[in-house]
C-alpha cells in the first residue's frame, strides 16, 4: 500500500460534508481500520475455537480417541494464534469499502492542488494538480508546502501563517504572488488550510488546497481597469453630479462640481462635507423632503442655487433621483447637476428664469401650492425648511403645521380660493411645535383649469419674531405704566401716611402707657409703618425710592448677613454661599442690597415647605463673557454676578415671564403681597443692574449683574486741603449722634409743604422743641415770608409743590442767602430732582414718611453741620 493511498483511506467524509470545502476531494476512513461489525465476529469465532477445544479435550479424556483430542488442540491453538494476530495488527480484515476507487479518482482529478501532511509535515497524500503546481516530477520528489516556496520572503510569511492555523487547528486561507524567472509573468495563488477530521487541536493530518488564481486576478485587474475609466469620464463630464447619504454627508462628488463649487476632493466621503455646505440657503430641505414612496425609486427636478466654498451662489438644475426602501427610508440620492450660469447671458428667456427661480427659492416668504384638502403639492425652499415635519408626514397637509384651534380659520380661506374667490383675508395662527411660533398665511386662488390639482397658492410670514417683540415691548410698557402710577400714589400717599404717624407721635406723647388709649394708638402707628413699608416697595420697583450708594465688597456684605438668612429660612433649609476670589467693587446702597438677598432667600424657602438647599454665590464676569450668557437686553460690560439658587418646586414657564410684576402672586390670598420680587427688580434696575431668572423642575436660579465699579481719581485721591475738613465733618456728626437724646434745639425754620395738614402737624413738631417755625404752602410763599420774616436759620421744603418747587426755590433763596441751609422732604427718590441742581450744591435731604422723632433728628444734625 502506497504513502497515497494510505493517506487517502484516512480522509472523513462526515468532515467533508460539513465544512466550506464541501466538493472538494474527500477520503473514506474506514480504509485505515476494520469495520466495528467484523471486528466482533473475528472475536466471537476466536473466543468459540477456544472455548469449543478446551471443552472437548476436557471430555474427551475419557470417551474420545486420540486423533479427535488432537484435533481439537489443533483448532484452540488456530484460536488463539489468531486472537493474538489481531490484537497485533498482524492480520486485518477490510470492510466491503475498502479502497472506495471513486473517491480517489475525484481527489485526483480536482481543479486544485491537494496535499495532506501530519503534524510534522510530512506528506501522506498529494494529487495530480499539486505535482503539476510545484513542479515535481513523480510522487517521489512530493515536498510540502514550506518547503516549495522557501527562500521567497513575500511568500514565507503567508506560509508562516497558514502553518501556524494549521497547528492550531483552524482554517485559513492567503492568496500570494509567485515570481516567475525569466521575465514571465508572475502567478498568483490562493492556499488554504483546514484540519483534516472532526477535531481541531485533536487533528492528526491537515489538508492543503492549492489554486491558481492568476487569471481571476487579470480580471479583476482588468474590471478595476474599466472601473477607473468610468470614474475618470464622470468626473470630467460637462455636467456635475453627487449623491448624498440618508444622514446627510456626501458620499461621492464628481471633480466638475468640485470645481465649480471650488471644493476639496479629498473631503468627500469623510463625513466633513455636508448636503448644506454645498446647497445655498434653504434649499437642503427641498431634497430631504420628499414624499415617502416605499419600494418606488422617485425623480424630482429642482431649481436651486448651490454654494461654492466661498459662499458664491450658483444657480444650477439638479435631477434628483432617491431610491426608497420597503420602510420608506430614502437610500443615497443620485442628483445629476446642469450650471445654468454657463452661457446665461445668451438666451434672455433663460436668463428670466433662472432669475426668477432664484427669487422663487430665495424669498423669504414661504411659498406653497395646496389642493382642496389642504394637501401640499409642491412648495420653495423657505416652506420646505419652516415646515419640514409637515413635509416629512404622510399626509403632507399644510393644515398639520397650524394649531387646532386655527385650522378652521385656514380651511375656510383655502375653501374660498378653491371656489375662485379673491380677496381673501390672511389668517394669523400658532403653529404647532415646541415653543410659541405664529405665522400669517396669505392664501389665493389658482387658475381655473389647474384647480383639479392646485387649489390654492399659500403664501406663510413666520412673525414668531414679531410677536415675541410685541410681548416684550408691551411687558416693558406694561411695568413701565404700573410704576408710574406707583410712583404717582405714593407721592399723595406719603403725605397722608406723613400726617398719620406725626399725628400718631403726638398722641403718644399725650397718653402714657397705662392709658387705655395707648394700645390703640400703637397698632394706629404699626399699621401706618406698614403702609410706609408697602409704599417704600412701590417706589423700589418703579426706581424712584431714595437710594445711598456706596463702593462695597460683596463677600462682606455676604458675610455679614449669613446669620440673617439663616433664622429666616429655617433648619430645614440648608444653607451655603460660595464667594468668588478678588471680586471688583461695586457701588449699591447696602441696605437695599441687603433687601434684595432677603426677599430672594424667603422666595427660596418658601419654594422648599420640606426643605432643600439654598446657594447663594458670587463671581467676576468678563465682558468678553459677558456676550455669551445670552442676557437679552444686558450690554458688554464688566459684571459682579451675584446667583441665588434653591432646590424648590420650580416656577412654571408660563408664569416665568410675569413673576417681577407688582402684586403677582402664586400664594394663597393673605399669605403675600406680590411685591417681593418686584421690589427685588426695582432696587437691581435702580442700581444699574440686571437681574434673570432661570427655573426647572428642582431647581430655579436668579441671576443678578451688577456693574463693576471703576473708582475715578477723586476716589482715589481726595484732596489733601480737604482731608481736614472731612475729618471735621466726620467728628461733627459723630457728636450729634452722641447727643441724639437731646432732640431740642432753637433757631428759625422755614416750612414749605402744600399739603395743609401735614405742614400744620410738622410745624406744631418743631415748636415743641424750641424752634421758631415761619409756614409757606408753596415757594412763592417762602419767599415772601424771607422777605418780610429776614434772614431764617434753616428751610425744610417739599420738592413737588404748584408754582414753584423745591429746586426752583433753592436757586432763588441762594442768591438772597448762599449760606442759607435747606433740607428737602419728598416720597419721590433724591435722584429725581437732584438732577435738577448744580452739581456741588450742599442740601440735606428726608424721604416721606417720616416720625416726628426723623423730622427734628434731620433738623438738628443739619443745623450743627
Amino acid at each position: 500500500m502506497t504513502d497515497q493511498e494510505r493517506a487517502a483511506r484516512t480522509a472523513a467524509p462526515e468532515d467533508e460534508a460539513h465544512s466550506p470545502e464541501a466538493g472538494r476531494p474527500a477520503f473514506d476512513k474506514s480504509q485505515s481500520a476494520p469495520r466495528s461489525g467484523s471486528v466482533g465476529m473475528v472475536l466471537l469465532v476466536a473466543v468459540l475455537l477456544v472455548g469449543a477445544a478446551a471443552g472437548l479435550v476436557y471430555i474427551g479424556r475419557a470417551y474420545a480417541d486420540a486423533y479427535i483430542l488432537t484435533l481439537l488442540a489443533l483448532l484452540g491453538t488456530i484460536g488463539v494464534f489468531a486472537l493474538f494476530a489481531l490484537a497485533s495488527g498482524i492480520v486485518r480484515f477490510a470492510g466491503r469499502d475498502q479502497g472506495n476507487p471513486l473517491l480517489k479518482a475525484v481527489v485526483d482529478s480536482a481543479f486544485e492542488g491537494i496535499v495532506v501532511t501530519d503534524q510534522s509535515g510530512r506528506v501522506f497524500y498529494a494529487n495530480a494538480v499539486y505535482l503539476d503546481l510545484i513542479g515535481a516530477a513523480d510522487t517521489n520528489d512530493v515536498r510540502p508546502i514550506e518547503r516549495v516556496f522557501v527562500g521567497d520572503p513575500g511568500v514565507s510569511e503567508a506560509i508562516y501563517r497558514l502553518l501556524k492555523a494549521g497547528r492550531e487547528g483552524r482554517r485559513l486561507q492567503e492568496e500570494v504572488r509567485i515570481p516567475s524567472p525569466a521575465g514571465a509573468p508572475a502567478r498568483w495563488l490562493r492556499m488554504r488550510v483546514r484540519p483534516l477530521g472532526p477535531g481541531k487541536r485533536d487533528a492528526r493530518m491537515t489538508v492543503w488546497s492549492i489554486a491558481d488564481v492568476t487569471r481571476e486576478r487579470e480580471r479583476q485587474e482588468n474590471v478595476f481597469q474599466e472601473l477607473q475609466h468610468a470614474i475618470d469620464y464622470l468626473d470630467h463630464a460637462p455636467a456635475g453630479f453627487f449623491s448624498v447619504d440618508g444622514d446627510g454627508d456626501v458620499v461621492y462628488l464628481n471633480a466638475t462640481l468640485a470645481t465649480w463649487l471650488d471644493q476639496d476632493l479629498a473631503e468627500v466621503g469623510l463625513g466633513s462635507l455636508k448636503l448644506t455646505d454645498i446647497v445655498a440657503g434653504e434649499g437642503a430641505a427641498l431634497l430631504t423632503t420628499l414624499p415617502p414612496a416605499p419600494g418606488e425609486v422617485k425623480t424630482e427636478v429642482l431649481d436651486l442655487d448651490l454654494r461654492a466654498r466661498g459662499g458664491r451662489p450658483v444657480p444650477a438644475r439638479l435631477f434628483h433621483k432617491v431610491a426608497y426602501g420597503a420602510d420608506g427610508r430614502p437610500g443615497p440620492s443620485r442628483t445629476l447637476v446642469l450650471n445654468r450660469a454657463i452661457d446665461e447671458g445668451h438666451d434672455p428667456q433663460r436668463a428670466a428664469e433662472v432669475r426668477f427661480m432664484r427669487f422663487f427659492q430665495n424669498t423669504p416668504m414661504a411659498i406653497a401650492t395646496v389642493d382642496k384638502a389642504g394637501r401640499i403639492v409642491r412648495s420653495n425652499a423657505r416652506f420646505a425648511s419652516a415646515f419640514e415635519a409637515a413635509l416629512k408626514g404622510d399626509l403632507r397637509s399644510i393644515l398639520a403645521v397650524v394649531n387646532e384651534r386655527d385650522r378652521p380659520a385656514l380651511e375656510a380661506a383655502i375653501r374660498k380660493a378653491a371656489e375662485g374667490q379673491g380677496e381673501i383675508a390672511p389668517v394669523e395662527a400658532a403653529l404647532v411645535g415646541s415653543g410659541e411660533r405664529y405665522a400669517n398665511f396669505f392664501v389665493s386662488a389658482v387658475e381655473e383649469k389647474e384647480r383639479d390639482s392646485e387649489a390654492a397658492i399659500v403664501y406663510a410670514l413666520e412673525t414668531t419674531a414679531q410677536r415675541t417683540l410685541e410681548n416684550r415691548i408691551n411687558q416693558q410698557q406694561k411695568m413701565d405704566s404700573v410704576g408710574q402710577l406707583a410712583g404717582g400714589i405714593a407721592h399723595d400717599f406719603n403725605n397722608v401716611l406723613s400726617a398719620i404717624m406725626m399725628a400718631t407721635d403726638f398722641l403718644l406723647n399725650a397718653h402714657r402707657p397705662t392709658d387705655p388709649s395707648f394700645k390703640d394708638i400703637m397698632s394706629i402707628k404699626q399699621n401706618a409703618n406698614r403702609a410706609a413699608a408697602l409704599v417704600r416697595q412701590l417706589l423700589a420697583f418703579s426706581r424712584k425710592q431714595t437710594l445711598r450708594p456706596q463702593v462695597l465688597d460683596l463677600r462682606e456684605v455676604l458675610s455679614d448677613i449669613g446669620m440673617l438668612l439663616k433664622r429666616l429660612i429655617g433648619e430645614k433649609v440648608q444653607l451655603e454661599v460660595t464667594p468668588g476670589r478678588d471680586l471688583w467693587p461695586v457701588k449699591v446702597d447696602i441696605s437695599q442690597f441687603e433687601q434684595v438677598i432677603v426677599n430672594l432667600a424667603v422666595n427660596a424657602r418658601d419654594a422648599m415647605p420640606d426643605g432643600g438647599k439654598l446657594s447663594v454665590r458670587t463671581a467676576n464676569v468678563e465682558a468678553k463673557d459677558a456676550g455669551r450668557l445670552g442676557a437679552k437686553g444686558m450690554p458688554n460690560g464688566d459684571y459682579v454676578m451675584v446667583e441665588v439658587s434653591d432646590t424648590g418646586t420650580g416656577i412654571p414657564p408660563e408664569i416665568i415671564e410675569k413673576i417681577f410684576e407688582p402684586f403677582f402672586t402664586t400664594k394663597e390670598v393673605g399669605k403675600g403681597t406680590g411685591l417681593g420680587l418686584s421690589t427685588v427688580y426695582g432696587i437691581v434696575k435702580q442700581t444699574g443692574g440686571f437681574i434673570y431668572a432661570d427655573s426647572e423642575p428642582g431647581r430655579t436660579s436668579f441671576r443678578i449683574f451688577l456693574p463693576r465699579h471703576v473708582p475715578g481719581a477723586e476716589e482715589l485721591a481726595p484732596p489733601a486741603a480737604e482731608a481736614p475738613a472731612i475729618a471735621g465733618a466726620t467728628a461733627a456728626v459723630e457728636s450729634v449722634k452722641a447727643a441724639a437724646a437731646d432732640l431740642t434745639g432753637h433757631g428759625k425754620i422755614l416750612l414749605v409743604e402744600d399739603e395743609e395738614g401735614l405742614r400744620a402737624l410738622n410745624a406744631r413738631g418743631l415748636a415743641s422743641r424750641g424752634y421758631t417755625v415761619v409756614e409757606a404752602s408753596n415757594g412763592v410763599e417762602a419767599i415772601e415770608a424771607m422777605e418780610r420774616e429776614g434772614p431764617v436759620d434753616l428751610v425744610v421744603s417739599d420738592v413737588v409743590m404748584p408754582e414753584m418747587d423745591g429746586p426752583s426755590l433753592l436757586k432763588e433763596l441762594r442768591r438772597r442767602d448762599p449760606k442759607v441751609k435747606i433740607i428737602f422732604v419728598s416720597g419721590y427718590a433724591e435722584e429725581a430732582f437732584a438732577k435738577n441742581l448744580p452739581s456741588q450744591e450742599q442740601y440735606a435731604f428726608l424721604a416721606k414718611p417720616f416720625t416726628l422723632k426723623q423730622l427734628v433728628a434731620e433738623v438738628k444734625q443739619t443745623l450743627a453741620g
